[in-house]
């Protein structure tokens, strides 16, 4: 399992636009909108496509400005051990 969170800047009179783009990519989610032009996304992997996947999506949404990677998880290595 890997889940990333975003950092979206956007121009504010395009929020809900933003939003609807934002949850047409598989596996993200709008986790907060600030209203002023910050909004915080989750994307978890899933079925058939990547994290790396969604985040390219994400960043093809229009209207938005930029794109931060804030926090990165990943069990990968917790089911290495286990083995």
């Amino acid at each position: 399992m890997k889940i990333v969170s975003l950092l979206l800047k956007y121009f504010p009179e395009h929020a809900q636009a933003v939003a609807l783009g934002v949850e047409a990519v598989p596996g993200a989610a709008v986790a907060h909108d600030h209203g002023d032009g910050r909004m915080i996304v989750l994307v978890e992997d899933g079925e058939g496509y990547a994290v790396s996947d969604s985040i390219i999506q994400v960043h093809q949404v229009p209207h938005i400005m930029s794109v931060t990677l804030a926090y990165e998880y990943s069990d990968d290595a917790l089911a290495l051990e286990e083995v």
